[in-house]
């Protein structure tokens, strides 16, 4: 009988317990997922660029009217060196100027060591080549794919006496992903930039 009486009580008392905790069970459960990653819309300005033209520059180019141009007064900065800001888009083109001293060769290959040292992060590196003869310009474009700290360089001269290089950085840190949208928006900028170039007669 005590048997009986102590299954009865424990069956009394536990399946009560066990309905409720099956219902508790049974209710919707406020599941946190962590978000997806996301990124900022941007909304590009409409194109439309402006010649830039300095008194005593050898050079000359457009550039879009949603970018400032500013000399360069960082340390070690040369003459007729400029940066080139998109402050919307936090992005910058350094470019420096370098007068040929009959050393073309090495000027050129100084240009693909340093596009070249972005490798290391880059998924890959196309060059694209540009040929103004009329006017002298001979460009070539780097564009580099992936992290790297660099998105694109390029570099123009006329062979014989003027040599620019241009070189793309972010003021964020490198994402392919995030940054796609205004690599290729930034790309049609530098294009227009190279096909614009003229060099000018220094006094």
């Amino acid at each position: 009988m005590r048997l009986f009486f102590y299954f009865y009580t424990m069956k009394r008392i536990i399946f009560p317990i066990l309905v409720v905790c099956s219902l508790l069970g049974c209710q919707e459960r406020d599941i946190r997922v962590p978000k997806q990653r996301g990124y900022f819309r941007i909304d590009f300005p409409e194109r439309e660029y402006t010649q830039f033209e300095k008194t005593g520059f050898p050079y000359s180019f457009v550039v879009p009217k949603y970018a400032t141009v500013e000399q360069d007064t960082d340390a070690g900065a040369e003459p007729y060196w400029v940066n080139v800001q998109f402050p919307s888009m936090r992005a910058t083109i350094h470019v420096s100027y370098h007068p040929l001293k009959n050393n073309l060769d090495e000027i050129v290959e100084d240009a693909h060591q340093l596009a070249f040292k972005h490798e290391v992060r880059a998924d890959a590196i196309n060059m694209k080549e540009f040929h103004y003869d009329d006017k002298h310009v001979h460009g070539l474009l780097f564009d580099i794919k992936g992290d790297a700290a660099s998105s694109m360089q390029f570099c123009v001269t006329d062979s014989t006496k003027n040599f620019v290089r241009g070189a793309l950085y972010f003021n964020v840190p490198p994402n392919k992903d995030s940054l796609a949208p205004v690599i290729d928006f930034v790309r049609e900028d530098i294009i227009e930039m190279i096909s614009s170039f003229e060099w000018r007669e220094t006094k």
